[in-house]
């Protein structure tokens, strides 16, 4: 073999295999098509020393070995090798014309802010296992990502890549497992949302009908805890949507305060729901239909919400201002109540030299998750549960179900206690 075939250490080099002359190994190859393609590395094997100052990096037979192998099994290293995992997220997620407005506009947000400046430089091939644990982490430790962030970033990541192995263009899935490894190691739960106690229902009812600040919320907070809607749902209500004859509710939409991605401008938008669970019918309880009859009556004299929002209009609820009401504002005034009721509460107990009994912070997801628990504590059919919640999976509905039939089951043995004899 002439000279020519030897790198400056005298090794033979093999076919497509070159050395330049500042030093750095190619190996040139020709993928499914017939294009030529060339990778480079300052090693020829595993054991070559990187020349000082240069970037560490896979040896160029460990490439050789690679792409020999990604060629015979399909697999299209070169473009890993040449496109980024920005790239990759790009063309995705302008593909995923099925999700909601919303959700995109979410997805696209945390992976600007967190992953595209990030690992979302590097190219698809030079991404491991390893590399996207170590992302993980830096979310948890320098960014104080929560269990759910966390996922919302897995839930954008992980089929990017899946899409990038089933068009063959990786062998693997990097992000496959992480988050498990994840959830072991730091003994990670998503936080269980708590149902009020029927004593903390009870004061945060009698509270806001009995205050004169907080009274005209009392209509928002019955059709919540009396309906378990969504947040976004019962602002987004219409009388149209509410048949008093028959004493139901139809669930339809739900009204959203985002930026929109069309037009980059932030207010509110009517949605449909995520899932066919989303449509559904609600009975009215006797004081849900009471609380809307006098939220008519009150607008008939003062007047009713005239706002028209992506063709909907004759909204339920409004603002002062005769605006609908934002989700976030109903969440305020529930932050605005607790504290108030607790400091009256806390005087009142050193008053009377007892505990006080105060109200946990809670949100408006948590009065859903309350009206769930006292349905679940007395009906036992699981579907009927189901369809009034509008769950998209029944394992939802189980999990709310076991959580409250375990404390009646448990409040029933207390009664039990010395009433039969058992030993």
């Amino acid at each position: 073999m002439s000279d020519k075939r030897r790198d400056s250490k005298g090794r033979l080099l093999k076919q497509g295999e070159r050395q330049r002359e500042d030093g750095k190994y190619e190996y040139r190859y020709y993928d499914e098509k017939g294009g030529r393609h060339s990778v480079y590395s300052w090693r020829l094997v595993d054991t070559d020393r990187i020349p000082p100052g240069k970037r560490d990096a896979e040896s160029l037979r460990s490439m050789e070995k690679r792409i020999r192998r990604d060629l015979e099994d399909g697999i299209k290293t070169h473009e890993a090798d040449r496109t980024t995992l920005n790239y990759h997220y790009d063309r995705y997620i302008a593909q995923k014309i099925e999700i909601k407005e919303s959700t995109r506009e979410n997805y696209k947000y945390m992976y600007d802010k967190y992953v595209r400046e990030e690992i979302g430089q590097m190219k698809l091939s030079n991404i491991k296992y390893s590399d996207i644990k170590k992302f993980y982490l830096s979310l948890i430790h320098d960014k104080g990502f929560k269990p759910n962030s966390m996922e919302v970033i897995h839930t954008i990541l992980h089929p990017v890549f899946s899409t990038a192995v089933r068009d063959g263009i990786i062998r693997l899935n990097p992000t496959d497992g992480v988050m498990n490894e994840i959830k072991r190691t730091h003994n990670w739960e998503k936080p269980k949302r708590k149902a009020l106690t029927e004593a903390q229902q009870s004061a945060f009812i009698s509270y806001v009908s009995s205050s004169p600040t907080y009274r005209h919320w009392l209509s928002v907070f019955t059709v919540l805890l009396g309906t378990g809607c969504r947040i976004g749902e019962v602002v987004g209500l219409r009388w149209q949507d509410c048949d008093f004859s028959q004493g139901i509710i139809s669930i339809n939409h739900n009204l959203v305060y985002r930026k929109r991605e069309s037009t980059g401008k932030v207010g509110f938008h009517v949605n449909t729901p995520k899932t066919r669970a989303g449509i559904r019918i609600i009975p009215m309880l006797a004081e849900v239909k009471h609380a809307l009859l006098q939220e008519r009556l009150r607008q008939m004299e003062e007047g009713f919400n005239d706002c028209v929002i992506d063709g909907y209009s004759g909204f339920i609820f409004s603002t002062r201002y005769g605006d609908v009401l934002n989700p976030h504002c109903v969440n305020r005034a529930i932050e605005r109540i607790c504290r108030d009721y607790n400091a009256e509460e806390k005087q009142k107990a050193k008053m009377e030299k007892r505990c006080p009994e105060l109200l946990p912070h809670f949100s408006c997801h948590n009065l859903r998750h309350t009206f769930c628990t006292r349905f679940c504590e007395n009906e036992r059919d699981l579907k009927v549960i189901q369809e009034i919640m509008g769950h998209a999976d029944i394992t939802t509905t189980m999990n709310v179900y076991n959580e409250a039939t375990k404390e009646k089951k448990v409040a029933s043995f207390a009664n039990l206690e010395g009433k039969i004899r058992i030993s």
